[in-house]
């Protein structure tokens, strides 16, 4: 049973293939964010390189977000599109929950930032369990100084990851418990797609295309435009 993985919610295009024990491949493009232009021919790329026709393929996961509106439209729209060409079911994972899994094996709070621009991240935290991680907060949008303020309070030992923890060092070296995963772990893994979606797929958890939305937590930046337009 193979998977099709997806995540384009950051700067990174990601694409991997494989299923629950093994991942036979993964590309990964990041910066310019050229998702429309980038997301075909990886996909294209890793299936050739592979020898994998689409035809394989069991189900399609995909990152759904919280992440930067075009970028997650872009990988959304591709996996329900290809879902429903196939006529083979879809994953949504939310995409922090990408960058927490590989770190599953720590003994400490894992603490996922993601950039939101606007001088906002995207954040949750887990504690790692046994074969995976739990989540143990709301995925949220916020500024990094509430967030550090809000884990500053908790006073335990954290392991940060996320590309938001590097695009705001400052407000984060605040944190006297505090130490950062490194560069490896800035952004969604979709190869930690694959092993959370083919899971799912075997317990016939998954969805129809038409039930999968990206998760925002807030509004684009048209409508912030629109709603301030209306606005007497």
């Amino acid at each position: 049973m193979l998977v099709l993985g997806i995540d384009t919610a950051t700067p990174r295009v990601s694409v991997a293939l494989g299923d629950a024990t093994d991942v036979r491949g993964e590309v990964q493009l990041t910066g310019g964010r050229r998702h429309a232009e980038q997301l075909a021919p990886a996909i294209e790329y890793l299936c050739r390189e592979l020898d994998v026709d689409l035809a394989h393929i069991s189900a399609i996961a995909v990152g759904i977000g919280p992440g930067l509106f075009t970028g997650l439209r872009v990988g959304v729209t591709t996996a329900k599109v290809m879902a429903q060409t196939l006529r083979i079911p879809v994953v949504g994972v939310p995409s922090l929950d990408l960058v927490a899994y590989p770190l599953r094996h720590s003994d400490r709070l894992l603490v996922v930032v993601l950039d939101a621009r606007r001088r906002e991240v995207f954040h949750t935290r887990y504690r790692p369990v046994p074969g995976g991680v739990q989540r143990v907060a709301e995925y949220e949008v916020g500024t990094p100084a509430e967030l550090v303020a809000d884990l500053g309070a908790a006073d335990e030992e954290m392991l940060l990851a996320g590309d938001g923890v590097a695009q705001y060092p400052t407000e984060f070296a605040e944190l006297e418990h505090a130490e950062q995963a490194g560069p490896e772990f800035m952004w969604p893994s979709a190869a930690a797609l694959v092993h959370l979606a083919a899971a799912r797929v075997e317990r016939e958890e998954f969805e129809a295309p038409w039930d999968v939305h990206p998760m925002y937590l807030r509004k684009s930046d048209a409508e912030i435009e629109w709603d301030r337009r209306a606005t007497p």
